[in-house]
């Protein structure tokens, strides 16, 4: 049963707090009503405790390698749907390479994935790139998305945090080391208590307050308020998939939170936030000057303390209403990571397992991957999110585990396009019709890569991309345009060239400045959590990919590559260009076209009459005799670049 949108009006209970009065001279009793959790509240689909459901029986059960695979079909079969063919060996280790490690293959990974007929072949090459430090840099950041990271404040003066950077590399080295996921939650909300004596640990809480900040605002107390009020909103979202900011100011509209609620949970956090005034507040402090009693802000007012309350888990998810027991404040802060992080809470293994869910098949389970509540998305399968919630606790919270059953399963496996069999066309047609968004992954579903993946590819391909990993992050060059626009030393270009070549996720992540290729394809400016990414499709993407500095750099490295490996034969240039870049070897029309484009380009260009300083590959190291085949050349690997086919996972 759904509550009732107006159930905030409704005072069906009232909960005597006792608080100072403002003066402090006398203490007076205030009155704050907030509604029982009742019976109807936990009827909802996410609130419901976590069993493991039994695999449904399917028709088609020699499809099935995994118990994936058996929800999946049965949905399939329910709607008369059958799964995609399975997608060609050079499609799965493209889409295997940018899903795990967000780089392409290289033409010597592709060829021997293709000379390996063990029965295994594939499997083994899921274990190697869950293997690879790569995929920690490259699933570090739907994590860093969610924390709102940054390595400035934000607001107008945008200050740097010297050591923001520590909390980046924490993240890709706990999930290089698959720590599991209860340890990784409970570190980012109270490792400073938990493990007080590694400094990993006190490094883990930056998630916590790596939202914007505004250190030299003159009131600290409002600071404050604002940081803890966004710290508690994110952890709600972030761990619970609730959306319980607007419980700050009134009783959430929908969902059984109640104004109380979200400052019963912002207690656990307030003694360890202590902003000292122009300075950045990084990490939590376990230690230090007691702080003001814990109390509700009327309206969410910092100008208007109400009721004290005492730190107190979320009712609602409080299946087994458990109170906290400490007294002492840090100690209460580990209870909420470990009550957050035990097997019966409905909602962290849940939310987990549909975030990872989505970034393999580009959707959550439930759409909505941090709204969990009444107005969220129902999930598509939620017997199958049940059980992925159930066998994360049972492999002990880990991560690569997961990724694994997914990644070998047969749904994973499908084709995202139709192959041409006509043996299978209606079934495709069908799919396409009754399966229009692909909901029911009747197919695999195409999605476009992540800004920092086309990015990271270009470099890839042209063989610039440098395996340095760590450290603060780097300012590669920006176009003079933008330059001229910025404030003093807001983007001081690298003085290491290396470093305009490092994978995206060691970019600068200035809060009011995103790097240009970033912005445009949709990378979130961390202001506030997120949870997924949009998708546009905009004039300004095609534009810088083509006209850009960056992108003109990568196409003449990479046409200086081919050159070097090919020489003058057009058609082993163009065999070069699409193994690097797509994957593949081009058919015969498409190598009797790019022959033919690279003859007529080099014609025009000879009649433009463009300097030769212009059409030179500037780092090749092979001389190109004929500087205007060079110049053809560059725009081939550019239009490449600019292909759907670069751009997008099959």
């Amino acid at each position: 049963m759904i509550p009732s949108p107006m159930r905030y009006l409704i005072v069906t209970a009232t909960l005597m707090f006792t608080c100072c009065a403002s003066s402090g001279n006398a203490e007076e009793e205030k009155k704050l009503s907030e509604e029982p959790i009742t019976e109807s509240d936990r009827d909802h689909w996410s609130f419901q405790p976590i069993r493991r459901p039994v695999l449904p029986v399917v028709k088609n059960k020699e499809w099935s390698r995994t118990p994936i695979d058996h929800f999946i079909l049965a949905r399939l079969e329910e709607n008369g749907l059958q799964p995609a063919a399975e997608a060609s060996r050079t499609t799965l280790i493209r889409r295997l390479y940018f899903d795990v490690i967000g780089l392409p293959p290289l033409p010597e990974d592709v060829d021997a994935f293709l000379a390996d007929d063990s029965a295994d072949a594939y499997e083994k090459l899921v274990d190697r790139l869950l293997a690879s430090k790569q995929y920690g840099a490259r699933w570090a950041q739907h994590w860093l998305d969610l924390a709102r990271f940054a390595e400035t404040d934000g607001y107008e003066h945008d200050k740097v945090r010297p050591d923001a950077w520590k909390y980046r590399d924490w993240v890709i080295k706990a999930l290089n080391e698959d720590m599991p996921y209860d340890q990784f939650v409970r570190w980012q909300l109270a490792g400073d208590v938990i493990a007080p004596e590694n400094p990993d640990a006190k490094i883990a809480t930056a998630f916590c307050l790596s939202g914007p900040d505004m250190p030299d605002i003159n009131s600290q107390e409002e600071r404050r308020h604002t940081l803890l009020n966004e710290m508690t909103s994110t952890v709600g979202s972030a761990f619970m998939a609730l959306q319980m900011g607007c419980a700050q100011c009134h009783d959430h509209k929908y969902d059984p939170i109640s104004t109380i609620d979200f400052y019963r949970m912002r207690a656990f956090f307030e003694p360890a936030v202590k902003p000292v005034k122009n300075r950045s507040v990084t990490m939590l402090a376990s230690i230090g000057k007691p702080t003001a009693p814990s109390r509700v802000m009327i309206r969410g007012d910092w100008r208007q303390p109400g009721p004290r309350v005492q730190p107190a888990f979320l009712r609602v998810a409080n299946l087994q209403e458990q109170a906290v027991d400490a007294d002492d404040s840090r100690q209460q802060r580990r209870e909420f990571a470990f009550w957050l992080t035990q097997k019966n809470h409905p909602l962290t293994s849940r939310v987990i397992v549909n975030r990872i869910w989505q970034h393999h098949f580009g959707r959550g389970l439930s759409a909505t991957p941090s709204d969990f509540g009444v107005m969220g998305d129902l999930p598509t399968h939620p017997e199958l999110l049940d059980w992925l919630a159930a066998e994360l606790m049972s492999s002990g919270w880990k991560m690569k585990s997961l990724h694994r059953l997914i990644l070998i399963s047969s749904v994973y496996r499908q084709a995202g396009k139709f192959d041409g069999n006509p043996a299978a066309e209606l079934a495709w047609k069908k799919s396409l019709k009754e399966d229009s968004d692909a909901s029911l992954l009747s197919r695999f579903p195409r999605q476009r890569l992540d800004a920092e993946v086309i990015r990271d590819a270009m470099l890839s391909v042209s063989g610039k991309l440098s395996d340095k990993t760590g450290g603060r992050g780097v300012m590669p060059p920006l176009p003079r345009e933008l330059r001229a626009t910025l404030l003093k030393d807001q983007w001081k270009t690298s003085a290491n060239t290396e470093d305009h070549y490092r994978r995206s996720i060691y970019v600068f992540a200035r809060r009011n400045l995103r790097y240009p290729l970033f912005d445009v394809f949709d990378r979130p400016d961390a202001n506030t959590s997120c949870s997924r990414r949009g998708n546009s499709t905009t004039a300004p993407q095609s534009l810088l990919m083509l006209n850009s500095e960056s992108s003109l750099k990568c196409a003449q490295e990479l046409a200086g590559l081919v050159w070097d490996q090919a020489g003058e034969d057009q058609g082993q240039q163009v065999t070069v260009i699409f193994r690097r870049a797509l994957g593949r070897t081009p058919t015969e029309s498409e190598l009797t076209e790019l022959k033919l484009f690279l003859s007529t380009q080099q014609v025009i260009l000879t009649k433009e009459q463009r300097s030769a300083k212009e059409l030179l590959l500037p780092l090749s190291e092979t001389p190109v005799n004929n500087p205007y085949a060079g110049a053809a050349l560059t725009d081939l690997c550019l239009a490449i670049f600019n292909t759907s086919e670069f751009l997008y996972v099959d």
